[in-house]
């Protein structure tokens, strides 16, 4: 149950995330998303790009483990890995600029990505021992 439980922390912790660029143009990634989905439908070659198609795999693969009876280890670390990649560069891009909102908007994200490693790994060595 606590692994769903994380896979779901870690779909909700990578919606939050939040992107801002030149004087008043920002937005957060659900809306983000919601945008990408629906250009998805009707014009899909203006989504055809590594840093949006990873992390919107990465969402279906964590939203698939919720449905299996046990959770795979394995499944949950690549759909996570795949998220990341945007999550850690935005998270670099805000220390960069020194933009703090995103910076803030990526460390639930990274904390919820350390607890779910830290539980799998304890979660394999109370199993083989």
């Amino acid at each position: 149950m606590k692994a769903k439980a994380l896979n779901i922390l870690l779909i909700l912790t990578s919606l939050i995330g939040y992107l801002e660029w030149g004087k008043d143009a920002s937005v957060f990634f659900f809306q983000a998303e919601l945008q990408i989905l629906n250009k998805l439908f009707t014009d899909p070659q203006s989504v055809l790009h590594p840093l949006i198609l990873l992390p919107l795999a990465g969402q279906l693969l964590l939203l698939f483990t919720l449905f299996q009876k046990k959770v795979s280890p394995y499944l949950t670390y690549f759909g996570m890995a795949a998220i990341a990649l945007l999550i850690l560069f935005m998270g670099i891009v805000g220390l960069i600029s020194s933009n703090i909102s995103i910076v803030i908007s990526s460390i639930p994200f990274v904390v919820t990505g350390m607890a779910t490693i830290r539980y799998y790994r304890y979660s394999r060595v109370v199993a083989t021992a």
